[in-house]
């Protein structure tokens, strides 16, 4: 059983999710970037930094950026190779223009990953403080970008670290392997260098040297469980297919994948709206605080607390997040490690 011995992760990494995305600062200039485009209007309010943040490994994220036009930038290895995504909003309308080899399959995949197969009115607030941080947040949707790896890598290193250390792990190696994203990159509209890079393929990621993991700050246990993955990089895409439940099971077929990590990938790759994020060292202290002022309530404590939202425990947790309350901090923080420096 492949998530008995998950390790327990020390951060809460199905967080809110809310990016800032600028307003629209100075005209829309896709027209002028010469990529594929793809206009889309979708029939509902859409917040584009709420729906696409959780795809974001951190500030420095080399496959994802913002720029002060509004525009959301996303690089992504797709199942035909690289592709670059910038999407934008104006006047109720998704502006979509992608570049490479994976340009059409990203602008065909455009309404999924901003929410369309999402049914947001299947849920209902059972708590007033779920029920205020949804009306707050009417464009929140769940994404799903139909690809697993590039959730389940990330994911891996969020294992058992702190968000810094697992942002920084995934930035120096996609930037060392990865591959330059295709396209003018947000340096073409914010006025400098795009800097943007797309995650290495499973054979690159196979390759890395153990000394480039250990410079990375990856331990050997996160650094195997990857590639034991990428081995099996086509068996776990083919998840894409099946439900979220099911496509849990088969990613934790593999030792070091756990249930953690699993519903982690399904939340972004399925946009899995009942993937309740289970052993995670804050999550449940902050939904039992919400939801019943118990801040040191256990994952026991937090599942039967979201049982009135069984099949939409996911976006209940989030929109509990969302609304910001939080229980005082009454530890330190989690000491930051670096092993690339032993």
């Amino acid at each position: 059983m492949a998530g008995r011995f998950d390790p327990r992760p020390t951060r809460t990494t199905v967080r809110g999710g809310h990016v800032v995305v600028p307003g629209q600062a100075r005209a829309d200039r896709s027209d002028v970037l010469g990529g594929r485009t793809r206009s889309w209007v979708p029939p509902w309010p859409l917040d584009l930094g709420l729906v696409l943040g959780p795809l974001r490994r951190g500030p420095a994220d080399p496959t994802f950026r913002t720029t002060p036009d509004g525009a959301v930038w996303r690089a992504s290895l797709t199942p035909v190779g690289p592709g670059t995504l910038r999407v934008s909003m104006r006047a109720g309308v998704v502006e979509g223009e992608a570049w490479g080899p994976g340009a059409e399959w990203l602008l065909e995949q455009l309404p999924l990953m901003l929410g369309e197969s999402d049914d947001p009115d299947a849920f209902e607030p059972r708590h007033r403080l779920v029920a205020v941080a949804r009306h707050r947040r009417p464009g929140l949707r769940l994404t799903r970008t139909g690809l697993v790896l590039e959730s389940l890598i990330p994911s891996i290193l969020e294992q058992k670290v702190t968000t810094d250390e697992a942002y920084r792990a995934w930035r120096l190696l996609v930037r060392k392997y990865g591959v330059p994203a295709p396209g003018p990159g947000p340096g073409a509209v914010a006025g400098r260098g795009g800097g943007m890079f797309v995650m290495p393929s499973p054979r690159v990621w196979a390759l890395i040297p153990s000394w480039e993991w250990h410079r990375a700050g990856v331990d050997n246990k996160r650094a195997s469980t990857i590639l034991r993955v990428v081995q099996v990089a086509r068996r776990m895409e083919e998840a894409v297919g099946f439900e979220a439940g099911r496509a849990q099971e088969r990613l934790e077929v593999v030792s070091g994948v756990g249930p953690w990590t699993s519903a982690e990938v399904v939340q972004r790759s399925h946009g899995a709206a009942d993937a309740v994020t289970v052993g995670d060292l804050h999550l449940p202290g902050i939904v039992g605080y919400a939801l019943a002022g118990d801040r040191d309530a256990d994952d026991a404590v937090m599942l039967a607390l979201l049982e009135p939202y069984a099949g939409q425990r996911h976006r209940a947790a989030r929109l509990i997040l969302l609304s910001g309350r939080t229980p005082a901090r009454r530890q330190p923080r989690m000491p930051r490690g670096d092993i690339g420096r032993l």
